[in-house]
């Protein structure tokens, strides 16, 4: 049923280009899991998001053969890095949320919908480089979902060509569909409000990352800096589509090697002062049913 090879690096390489920057920084053990985890999420991704006819039947069908059939490699995988199933299930209930035209109405609905296709990602990676802390789930969701904010505001102009919005309809109203993947006659009023809630996304990413840094402390040391690194590229991308002012691009932002480096330079620096810099959780969502498995 669920056909697909445990590949700890080729689709990481070619796919998840800056986890991979910041891999680097992981040891090897580490790395290969967090490789194998990555190959996992991007297979359902794919059935997702790569085909023309909903998917949702083959998506249901494979949570009840992660349900009931243990023997499979999925199932293996997980058990053997202490992953509860239940976790990955909520992923795949986010992704059957997408086979439909997806249109997020608030924030609540933006940041449930964030978990479930990021978040549960955050929490899965947690138990990848053996963090056991309990207070250190929160903090890897909300990095989670932080990182998913970042997509959001990067694809909002490749999303609206397949007919998802993820900006909630409370922040851009009066703005349709035609307007995000230009068909309309472009405005420069409504190329502001979008772009207005595009950088809303980004300051409320800001929020989720913080809570991530708080839970810096409860990672070994040896990944500590890989995911601090893996962080602050991809909140990069978040900085650089805000440094475009009040633009609406419709391309995708990307950082170029030279900007990485300079972000990783900069990382490394201030992860010497992280103990100094007292990141505090903060209480920015509700509590989510599985977020303590």
């Amino acid at each position: 049923m669920i056909d697909l090879e445990l590949n700890s690096s080729t689709d990481l390489k070619r796919e998840g280009k800056s986890f991979y920057w910041a891999s680097f920084f992981l040891p090897k053990s580490s790395k290969k899991n967090a490789g194998i985890l990555y190959s996992i999420c991007r297979y359902f991704d794919d059935i997702a998001d790569k085909h023309s006819q909903d998917q949702s039947n083959y998506l249901k069908n494979s949570i009840e053969e992660i349900k009931n059939n243990k023997n499979n490699k999925v199932n293996v995988f997980l058990k053997k890095n202490n992953i509860n199933n239940a976790i990955l299930i909520d992923l795949i209930d986010g992704l059957i949320l997408d086979q439909k035209n997806i249109r997020i109405q608030n924030t609540e609905e933006l940041i449930k919908y964030s978990y479930h296709v990021a978040g549960t990602v955050g929490l899965m990676m947690s138990k990848i480089i053996g963090v056991k802390h309990r207070k250190a789930s929160k903090s890897a969701i909300d990095l989670g979902i932080g990182m998913q904010l970042t997509n959001i505001a990067r694809d909002v102009y490749e999303d609206s060509k397949i007919k998802r919005i993820y900006l909630p309809a409370s922040w851009i109203p009066n703005i349709s569909l035609k307007d995000l993947n230009n068909l309309n006659k472009f405005t420069s009023e409504n190329d502001e409000k979008i772009s207005n809630a595009i950088h809303k996304v980004i300051t409320l990413s800001e929020k989720f990352y913080e809570n991530g840094f708080a839970g810096l402390k409860y990672i070994p040391l040896s990944t500590r800096l890989g995911i601090f690194i893996a962080a602050n590229v991809y909140r990069g991308i978040g900085i650089k589509i805000k440094s475009n002012k009040k633009k609406y691009l419709r391309e995708r932002i990307y950082l170029n090697s030279l900007e990485k480096s300079f972000i990783t330079i900069k990382s490394l620096f201030l992860f010497i002062f992280i103990p100094l810099m007292n990141y505090k959780y903060q209480k920015i969502r509700d509590i989510l049913p599985n977020e303590n498995l």
